[in-house]
């Protein structure tokens, strides 16, 4: 994954060729600060505009209860899930919450849902993974090499939410994605989330257990969700407000005593560990920088706040001791062992069987049509 580029940094944001797809204009500003510029339009809404949303949104969802719940609302703890919450309630919608616990929740996470399910009166059914089966998929993923071990939780997550929305016949799935916060990631920095394919090879390859009740949403059942709501709809409300996460961190804050973590998703031990340390470390990845950039976008922070965030280290060293200590131990991985795996070069999630041939197919067609 070695990037031949010279080097280069967006005049406007903080994203740079350490993406190797990044584009630069003859300005010396990048294709996602591009693509925001002639995006941004749809995503900036009067008072009057927010509440015709959100009213018609309510009442679409209204028209399709059938049962107690009107809704499904996945949460982690995190600002994006905790904010949602709390707009639901505002919004007179009663949706079930789900938290799944991949048994890498931090203290904080489970503390933060805990105060608005209880001042919101919201159910909470919180669905816990077969840790032995999960861990030998994590370890599996490690060893492979490959970059998203992360597509393993998201994988599980949407595919639970699915199984118990079917349980309860809930059409609309409440998601906390948003443009103004979210849009930058590069496309080579993760893998298809739902290349179950994928998952299935790394596994016979590298496992030592056969998957048996890990949660599975294959691609093409994914993309017919996604394309025809079969089997459900996902709604985005918050890309029908003017969404701005460090004001909605401190309303949060005040309103509920949530307490922030430290970085995007770091609500997740594992998580934070994976783009603390795995990333940087052996993919030469820093998911600060798209983080930051999207709020340099949305003219939350100037991109010198940005800079001088990218400048202090990821992990106080101390702190990385602790965590790299208690998910080695989680994980059964020595350090030496773990240490010559995070040494080897990189894997592509192609060495291993995919269904990218799928979307190449896909692509073809749409292209042809």
């Amino acid at each position: 994954m070695e990037n031949l580029l010279e080097y280069q940094i967006c005049k406007n944001c903080v994203l740079d060729t350490t993406d190797k797809d990044i584009v630069f204009d003859a300005e010396g500003v990048c294709n996602y600060c591009r693509e925001v510029s002639n995006n941004i339009d749809k995503f900036i809404f009067s008072p009057e505009q927010e509440k015709e949303n959100l009213t018609n949104l309510v009442a679409k969802i209204k028209q399709e209860q059938k049962g107690e719940y009107d809704s499904i609302l996945g949460v982690s703890g995190g600002v994006d899930s905790s904010y949602l919450m709390h707009l639901a309630h505002s919004l007179g919608l009663n949706p079930l919450i789900v938290h799944f616990d991949n048994g890498w929740n931090s203290e904080l996470a489970v503390s933060n849902i805990k105060k608005i399910i209880e001042k919101c009166g919201f159910h909470l059914e919180t669905y816990v993974i077969d840790w032995p089966e999960f861990k030998d998929l994590q370890r599996s993923f490690f060893k492979a090499g490959v970059l998203d071990i992360e597509l393993l939780t998201d994988q599980a997550i949407v595919a639970t939410m699915f199984k118990i929305r079917r349980q309860h016949k809930i059409k609309y799935v409440l998601s906390g994605t948003n443009y103004r916060t979210e849009y930058g990631m590069p496309p080579s920095w993760a893998w298809r989330k739902f290349d179950y394919q994928n998952i299935k090879d790394i596994q016979s390859k590298f496992g030592t257990r056969k998957i048996k009740s890990f949660p599975i949403i294959r691609s093409w059942q994914f993309q017919l969700i996604k394309m025809f709501g079969l089997g459900g709809e996902f709604v985005e409300p918050l890309n029908m407000i003017n969404y701005r996460k460090l004001e909605i961190m401190k309303f949060l804050q005040q309103e509920y005593g949530w307490e922030y973590y430290g970085g995007k998703h770091y609500e997740s031990v594992f998580t934070k560990f994976y783009q603390a340390y795995v990333l940087p470390v052996k993919f030469k990845i820093d998911k600060r920088r798209p983080h930051l950039s999207s709020l340099i976008r949305n003219n939350e922070i100037t991109r010198e706040d940005a800079i001088r965030e990218l400048n202090e280290p990821i992990y106080k060293p101390e702190v990385l001791r602790s965590e790299k200590e208690y998910v080695l131990k989680k994980l059964d991985f020595s350090e030496a062992e773990f240490d010559a795996m995070m040494a080897a070069p990189p894997k592509s999630h192609l060495d291993y069987k995919s269904d990218d041939w799928m979307f190449k197919i896909w692509g073809r067609f749409r292209r042809n049509k």
